[in-house]
């Protein structure tokens, strides 16, 4: 949907930015690929930033140069709130983009097994991207698409189809007694 005057232009910038501070996860599917990933990140100098590969989150097919198409959920109602495609631009470890981002990114992770070296981790180990928004919104509110978007889980071998503990309902829902 192209925005007609500026002020809609101004404001779908304004819900951009807005619902990628607030939102916690995001959902970025990288060109040439067939699912999204859920991603934590954060916002940064105009643009979403995350850190993967290495022990962080796998960023598969995310690289620089390339583009992504980017979902970002309201906080409240957990629904898709809006989505824009993404210009993905690789920061260089220690230079002056790399720095900013990391600080907000650190505020970010959570149980992080070496907060106090966290940054000489991911200079080492991971990447650090930039998504950065080109074009008009593709998705908002009063402009959604038809479909559900629901995918089946992508494959792990930590997801089990066993049948759960026979005493697990009744442990879970006991009763306390006064």
């Amino acid at each position: 949907m192209e925005p007609t005057t500026a002020a809609d232009a101004f404001l779908d910038r304004a819900l951009l930015e807005e619902a990628a501070k607030k939102s916690g996860l995001l959902w970025v599917r990288a060109e040439g690929q067939p699912h999204s990933r859920a991603l934590w990140h954060a916002w940064h100098d105009g643009a979403v930033v995350v850190v993967g590969d290495g022990a962080e989150q796998p960023l598969h097919g995310l690289v620089g140069g390339s583009t992504a198409v980017v979902t970002v959920r309201s906080k409240d109602k957990w629904g898709r709130l809006t989505g824009w495609s993404a210009r993905v631009v690789e920061l260089a470890p220690q230079s002056e983009g790399w720095l900013g981002a990391v600080e907000e990114l650190k505020g970010k992770r959570l149980n992080a097994p070496d907060t106090d070296t966290i940054g000489d981790r991911w200079a080492r180990e991971c990447r650090v991207l930039r998504l950065e928004p080109s074009g008009p919104l593709t998705e908002q509110p009063g402009s959604m698409p038809d479909c559900s978007h629901a995918e089946a889980p992508m494959p792990s071998p930590v997801t089990t189809r066993k049948p759960i503990p026979a005493g697990l309902p009744k442990l879970l829902f006991k009763r306390r007694r006064g």
